[in-house]
């Protein structure tokens, strides 16, 4: 079973997404529009941070994740 780590920084307006483990960061990608992914040292991606985000509801946060299988 995978494991996601969802952090929302309501002071910084920013979310974390980790679909890896956080101490396995080697690099960062900055993207451009307002997403950074944190990288392995092999290059994967095992999360993002999403800049200026702005939750409507001050009392949760709601993430729906889907799964996507590439053959």
């Amino acid at each position: 079973m995978a494991k996601v780590k969802v952090f929302h920084d309501r002071v910084g307006n920013t979310l974390v997404v980790w679909f890896g483990e956080p101490q396995d960061e080697y690099e960062v990608e900055e993207t451009g529009d307002e997403v950074i992914l944190m990288k392995d040292k092999d290059g994967r991606v095992i999360g993002f941070e999403k800049l200026n985000f702005v939750n409507d509801n001050s009392d949760t946060t709601q993430v729906n994740f889907e799964t996507i299988t590439v053959n």
